[in-house]
């Protein structure tokens, strides 16, 4: 039997995987998918292995696999925080694209904007099924990319009312310039103090460095109803919030693994998966989602992102 024609193997930049981004509310969906798919059981994800090449330095390969649309591959994360003394970027990765009836891999791309989006979307499916009926503002207390991952998501969403914690002045500057060309909509408030942004807020996205000092968020600034949405781990929502709330996570496994490991120390056991929250009514309360990341999700970015480049012409074939 002659041998079949190769796929072709295509390379896209940061800058080729920006522009083949799916719109936000499109985003939305997708995050659901996979949350859902996690829920169900439909996607398989292994334990992340990490390594450590410095002090402060994490490494973490995640290989997945989805049965819905039959995906496979594998997203390569490094985390520098030395990098921005250097001029570098903090987080670097690769995701890599295979064919899963032959192995053969199909794509491999710049991770960067590709993870900035799906975690803003996935925040942004939890926000769509999850918010607190009462209306209130959105507190983000970082003004990094996840602020503006998470503006565009927020706009998309009808959340008009968005608090900030910006540190600096130079950083409320160019959040507030930023804003004003890629998210016109939102009423964006910059502030100095988590407490500021955080008290009377109908939905919290902490997305401080994991690990950060002092950016623990106390429960007496939190609204009784509030979804918290922490994509930094434990480093601000801590046990006192969390075992207190309805507690979700992306992955239960992971993070019973990772609380094992002390990444969440005194965390109860979770009361199951966002994917079977956000198909089901609200409960009273405090809702937190932890949603630590995953390579469902990964998957289903990247190839919407492999096929409308494709389309637009962009990436460029790589030899096999």
């Amino acid at each position: 039997m002659p041998a079949a024609d190769p796929m072709p193997f295509v390379h896209l930049s940061e800058a080729e995987v920006a522009a083949a981004l799916p719109p936000p509310l499109e985003a939305v969906a997708m995050a659901r998918r996979a949350l859902i798919a996690l829920a169900d059981g439909s996607a398989e994800l292994p334990p992340k292995p990490s390594v450590h090449a410095r002090e402060g330095v994490l490494a973490n390969a995640m290989p997945a696999y989805l049965a819905d649309g039959d995906l496979l591959g594998l997203k390569w994360i490094a985390a520098y925080p030395s990098n921005a003394e250097l001029g570098l970027p903090t987080h670097l990765g690769l995701v890599v694209l295979s064919d899963a009836a032959t192995g053969m891999p199909t794509a491999v791309m710049d991770a960067a904007a590709l993870t900035g989006s799906r975690t803003a979307a996935v925040s942004g499916a939890c926000i769509q099924a999850l918010a607190p009926p009462r209306p209130g503002h959105v507190a983000i207390t970082s003004a990094g990319v996840q602020a503006r991952t998470h503006l565009l998501v927020l706009e998309a969403l009808g959340m008009e009312d968005v608090a900030v914690v910006t540190r600096r002045r130079e950083s409320a500057a160019a959040l507030g310039s930023w804003a004003e060309q890629h998210a016109p909509g939102i009423a964006l408030s910059c502030v100095p103090t988590a407490e500021e942004a955080v008290n009377g807020a109908s939905v919290v996205v902490t997305a401080v460095p994991i690990g950060a000092a002092g950016a623990r968020i106390d429960p007496g600034w939190l609204r009784a109803d509030a979804l918290l949405l922490p994509i930094d781990y434990a480093t601000s929502i801590g046990a006192e919030v969390a075992n207190a709330a309805r507690l979700y996570s992306d992955d239960v496994g992971q993070l019973l693994r990772y609380r094992d490991a002390g990444s969440f120390p005194d965390y109860r056991d979770p009361d199951g998966y966002c994917g079977d929250a956000i198909r089901t009514e609200r409960p009273p309360g405090q809702v937190v989602c932890q949603n630590l990341g995953n390579g469902a999700a990964d998957l289903i970015f990247a190839d919407y992102v492999l096929r409308s480049a494709v389309e637009a012409g962009s990436g460029r074939e790589l030899p096999r």
